[in-house]
């Protein structure tokens, strides 16, 4: 019998002695979304404090470029510990329930990105400054690996046939809508408070609104998860725990061709919400307040890009959605970097053509590959996909396109961004029973 945690006994509890119900995607849809939102405002967050805070809190023994460097490479550290998450949680999963490890799952992101907000600078106590950060960095890859609860992959085998676009979009929402809120904050903050307040104690007001935010997230997820409807859905799609090593001995081509698959747009999300923040802010004698004014107003047409994409999915298949954004994010890299180095009106127009174009692709980049797996596997397969992608497309952008525009100018950025687009086209021409499952 799994154990249960008081969190969710309480989830149970509101759904017991209620009148059963059809299990409806717009349901999963809405615990999806809540999600998503909360994991991508813990990211924002320490994406933007890498850039603005970090440097100077805890390498300030550097010089501004290394430092951001060196910070970009601890923000990388999530990255590769989420598939060791994934291997925890997965037997936590397996042992306990569903319930028990999405509790434990979001505790430790919440309280690792709450850990971060009493961080002291390397003034005070060295480079335990340098390992503290690193340590609770890897805590919410760690989390983030272990927070993966089927819901995505559930959705998108719940969606109607002639919906499947739209429902795969309706994820990758929490992605704007969590740069949008923590753009805000910082911006706020900024504004209503000294540089040295700011730097001394303003920053970390985030990190504590992160921990808020991740409870409320537990809650409503649980309230959907653990469910008897839920999980008798969850069964019935053999959305199940399998074994790391039994699922990567069987299906690693397919974790291999579904990381690969998504690399434009992970590419390019990247080289539209954190780099050019780095680039702004070490590069120009511009305020980051506007710059982040600018990103979160762009962010919004990310949004309606996304819904977009929904739309072109159905009439023209993900697969044509996929592919065709992959050359337009190709295109894109030829003349980005002159426009992120263009003043105003050039950041203004990167910004606003790369969101719509992170839009169109990174709204069809969720679940691909859900139906492919044997079903044993499907639960399991779908996060080792996640986190694969996240590492080969995102954990390491910032950095790549920092180091290679400091060395070689700004042009080579574009050079990074154009591996991912032909990354992509690659992985879809390479496998074309991928091709036909994603159509």
């Amino acid at each position: 019998m799994t154990a249960q945690t008081s969190a969710e006994r309480d989830a149970r509890d509101l759904h017991a002695g209620g009148p059963a119900h059809k299990v409806t995607a717009g349901e999963i849809a809405i615990g999806v979304v809540i999600g998503r939102t909360s994991e991508f405002f813990d990211f924002f967050v320490y994406a933007i404090a890498s850039v603005l805070v970090f440097p100077s809190l805890v390498f300030p023994f550097l010089d501004p470029l290394s430092g951001t460097i060196a910070s970009f490479a601890v923000f990388a550290l999530a990255f590769l510990a989420r598939p060791f998450g994934t291997a925890i949680f997965t037997a936590i999963d397996r042992a306990y329930g569903r319930g028990a490890k999405l509790t434990v799952a979001l505790f430790l992101l919440g309280g690792s990105t709450a850990a971060i907000a009493f961080l002291p600078g390397y003034e005070v106590v060295g480079m335990a400054s340098v390992l503290l950060l690193a340590l609770f960095r890897m805590g919410q890859g760690v989390a983030l690996g272990g927070s993966w609860d089927g819901l995505a992959s559930l959705l998108a085998m719940n969606a109607p046939d002639n919906r499947r676009g739209w429902y795969a979009m309706l994820p990758q929402l929490g992605a704007p809508l969590g740069l949008i809120v923590a753009s805000l904050l910082f911006v706020f903050l900024i504004s209503a408070l000294p540089a040295e307040d700011f730097l001394d104690w303003g920053w970390r007001y985030p990190f504590f609104v992160a921990f808020a935010i991740n409870v409320v997230a537990l809650f409503a997820r649980l309230r959907i998860v653990v469910t008897p409807e839920y999980l008798d859905s969850f069964e019935q799609r053999s959305l199940r725990p399998a074994t790391l090593a039994d699922t990567a001995r069987h299906e690693w081509r397919t974790i291999l061709m579904g990381a690969f698959a998504p690399l434009a747009s992970f590419a390019l999300f990247h080289m539209v919400t954190v780099f050019p923040l780095s680039w702004i802010f070490l590069f120009t004698e511009e305020s980051p307040v506007r710059f982040l004014m600018i990103e979160a107003i762009a962010a919004c047409f990310g949004i309606g890009a996304i819904l977009v994409s929904g739309k072109l999915a159905d009439r023209y298949g993900r697969r044509s959605v996929l592919g065709m954004t992959a050359v337009a994010i190709a295109a894109f890299s030829g003349f980005a970097p002159q426009l992120l180095d263009g003043g105003t009106v050039g950041e203004t127009v990167f910004m606003l053509t790369g969101f719509i174009l992170v839009g169109l692709s990174f709204g069809q980049s969720s679940g691909a590959l859900s139906s492919r797996f044997a079903p044993r596997h499907r639960y399991t397969g779908s996060s080792l996909t996640s986190d694969f992608a996240w590492l080969f497309g995102a954990g390491f952008a910032p950095l790549a396109a920092l180091l290679l525009s400091s060395r070689f100018g700004i042009m080579a950025s574009g050079a990074y961004l154009l591996s991912g687009a032909i990354a992509t086209g690659a992985a879809l021409w390479l496998n074309r029973e991928l091709a036909r499952t994603i159509d």
